[in-house]
């Protein structure tokens, strides 16, 4: 298997895919849930089925500013809206309950100010992983591979994100949980590839760099391939089987597990050898 003989075509499939998802988020935007922009939640169950028109029909009402997002439940709808003061949430429950005869499940609201604190704490985890990482990988191995494992943590993070605002999934702070496992599940692998290339240069007599990097990779790649396997399983049936809070979560898992596969196999070790070959 000539994996990395043909690296200039796994980076072309990643490239499209990054460049289609970079695209979507500047047309389209990021679907925010209230965790980042701020707003109100407020979810209901009632007893006979509710449509999404006549919630926005008793919606209207209320002079809100911006359309609410509805959401159909098992039993119900969750209702995602502008932040509004307590005083209009509060007719808002008490109009739909009585008209609707439903019942009031939960409420959330969160401020701006709330949502955009979050918004830098999540930046800032996410860059002070990425610099440990760097960090860890310089020590261990040399300077080149951590910036190589960082390309890759990139591709993945741009790639959930592309396809999370190509879907307009809701992105909440779970979300940053499962970016941050991502993360962590797609380095494992790349260094684990990683070690088997520095055995290699080791004990390399002929071969040249390219071919220590693919005999690397095809060695390791039942591992790999086994690894990502058991980790679906549990991710596609907590995905299909869970309930809906726990959804854009178990996505996000099953998106970077898949992106974290190819990138370890086709993106870091790829870069590693244009770099070498670039020197």
């Amino acid at each position: 298997m000539d994996i990395i003989g043909k690296r200039r075509l796994w980076m072309s499939i990643s490239a499209i895919v990054i460049l289609a998802g970079l695209i979507s988020i500047l047309f389209q935007g990021m679907n925010l849930g209230i965790d980042f922009a701020g707003g109100t939640i407020i979810e209901f169950t009632f007893d006979k089925a509710v449509t999404n028109d006549q919630i926005r029909g008793t919606l209207d009402e209320f002079g809100l500013t911006k359309a609410p997002k509805i959401q159909q439940t098992e039993n119900g709808v969750l209702i995602r809206m502008e932040e509004l003061p307590a005083s209009k949430i509060t007719a808002i429950e008490d109009k739909i309950e009585a008209k609707f005869s439903g019942k009031m499940q939960r409420t959330e609201k969160v401020g701006g100010t709330i949502g955009k604190e979050l918004r830098n704490k999540a930046f800032w985890a996410l860059l002070l992983a990425a610099l440990a990482i760097v960090a860890y990988i310089s020590m261990r191995f040399e300077f080149r591979f951590a910036i190589a494992a960082i390309l890759a943590l990139l591709h993945d993070v741009l790639i959930v994100l592309g396809i999370f605002s190509l879907l307009q999934v809701e992105i909440n702070s779970p979300f940053v949980a499962a970016l941050l496992t991502i993360v962590g599940y797609s380095i494992n692998d790349t260094i684990v590839i990683f070690d088997r290339i520095r055995e290699k240069m080791r004990l390399a007599k002929k071969e040249t760099f390219a071919q220590l990097n693919n005999e690397a990779i095809v060695e390791t790649l039942p591992r790999s391939i086994n690894t990502s396997l058991t980790t679906l399983l549990p991710v596609l049936a907590i995905l299909f089987l869970g309930g809906t809070t726990i959804q854009n979560f178990m996505l996000a898992l099953l998106i970077g597990v898949l992106s974290g596969t190819y990138s370890s196999i086709f993106v870091a070790s790829p870069i590693l050898v244009e770099w070498d070959e670039r020197r």
